[in-house]
């Protein structure tokens, strides 16, 4: 028996499937999940000292690869000096200033500690600043957890066909309208039955839970022409995208301006950590300046703090984008040649150094064109590829991810091994 599989009996004993978060138990894509002993670089190591080449990183915070010496440094100086005090400290003080000056829609941000935390508590300032009840999402477009946002999310409900959650009562799921991804007539159709009642659109401006979707041309403008029309606020979640598509995040690479920005893993730089912000008057609706509560135990944990600066103050040097969007260009030039020597039908769809590859004809522009892909097929180039010493994500319906760590090299060693995996397929 091997370790992983002597540690995942042990923890379906003791822990819900076996895993802290769905996904991680593979049923997407079958078998049993390996257990990481430790990563470095664009590697890890799995107990049984199999070494993978990851393209999962941590799902997007590990942006610098895995262990970092600029962050790992940070965070043992952090942790001498304490791991939590439940008080103010100069690094928060940093990272709001960091955020700030990236984000020119916030003016100020509060920290808190995931990314659901930070869209609950979003969608919460939207509601007091307009005292309307109701939020617009999108299919496909996951959230985080929180109960009014487990309606047609994606990810883990994507991968395992639940587009909703039991233990959400009905009144809170009907104060969330839903509509397809790059769809603005269905917008608008909302916003003429219910406008008055809508106090937000939430939206990733890059879906990437039901695999990389980018927005169509027009899109995100729309929705700001449509938002502001109506008295409604816009809310882009940038967990993903925010620091990952470019320093300034979506919003900057497509040049629209939302109400609310939510943010988190890579301001964590591999830590729990999550951050909400926008502008000064719609902000200052927050506890202790306004009457919407929120608070955290953990908000601004100075260990997240620290490693978050460190990969910030990275990823600030000059030409680190451009770098990731040659690394991503690469692996989406190697899968495509490798669908094509194979005659598979394989979509790539990609923004920078985000990817994702669905097993269908494209174009893969929403939740149900991502829905035609071949699930099956997927999950057995997962374990082939995993059979070649490359990890993926355990779901056809989310993103791979390249690093500065990933050097040409390992874009090359991965194209390969991905034609190979390939053509390994039934046909």
């Amino acid at each position: 028996m091997t370790d992983s599989k002597r540690l995942f009996e042990a923890a379906t004993r003791l822990i819900p499937g076996g895993v802290n978060s769905p996904v991680r138990a593979f049923r997407g894509v079958g078998g049993e999940p390996f257990f990481v002993a430790r990563g470095e670089g664009a590697r890890i190591w799995d107990v049984d000292g199999r070494s993978y080449l990851d393209f999962l990183g941590s799902w997007g915070p590990l942006i610098l690869g895995h262990a970092p010496k600029v962050v790992v440094e940070a965070i043992s100086e952090a942790a001498r000096r304490g791991t939590s005090y439940g008080a103010p400290t100069p690094l928060e003080v940093e990272m709001a200033e960091a955020i700030t000056a990236a984000y020119s829609s916030i003016e100020l941000v509060r920290l808190v500690s995931s990314g659901t935390e930070a869209a609950m508590s979003a969608i919460r300032v939207a509601r007091g600043a307009t005292g309307r009840p109701l939020l617009v999402k999108f299919d496909g477009c996951y959230h985080g957890h929180a109960d009014s946002l487990l309606v047609k999310a994606g990810s883990g409900g994507a991968t395992f066909s639940i587009p909703d959650s039991a233990g959400v009562p009905a009144p809170l799921a009907a104060l969330t309208l839903t509509a397809p991804f790059n769809d603005l007539d269905a917008v608008r159709a909302l916003f003429r039955a219910r406008g008055d009642a809508i106090a937000a659109v939430i939206v990733e401006p890059v879906a990437g839970n039901m695999g990389v979707v980018a927005p169509l041309p027009g899109f995100l403008e729309g929705l700001r022409e449509i938002t502001h029309a109506h008295g409604a606020l816009l809310i882009f979640d940038e967990v993903i995208t925010g620091f990952r598509v470019a320093y300034g995040g979506a919003q900057a690479l497509y040049g629209v301006r939302p109400d609310l920005t939510c943010l988190g893993k890579i301001i964590g730089g591999g830590l729990p950590v999550g951050a909400y912000g926008g502008a000064r008057q719609l902000m200052a609706q927050v506890a202790p300046l306004g009457s919407v509560y929120q608070a955290g135990t953990l908000s601004g944990n100075p260990l997240a703090v620290a490693a978050g600066l460190a990969t910030l103050r990275e990823l600030s040097q000059e030409n680190v984008y451009a770098t990731l969007d040659a690394r991503g260009a690469g692996l989406e030039r190697g899968l495509r040649e490798g669908a094509r020597k194979a005659s598979i039908a394989l979509t790539v769809n990609r923004v920078g150094s985000m990817l994702t590859a669905f097993f269908c004809d494209g174009p893969v522009t929403d939740y149900a064109s991502a829905k035609r892909a071949d699930t099956v097929r997927y999950a057995r180039y997962f374990h082939a590829m995993c059979e070649r010493g490359v990890f993926l994500a355990p779901s056809q319906f989310e993103a791979a991810f390249v690093s500065l760590a990933h050097t040409e090299a390992d874009v090359e060693l991965a194209a390969l091994a991905a034609a190979d995996a390939l053509a390994s397929l039934p046909r």
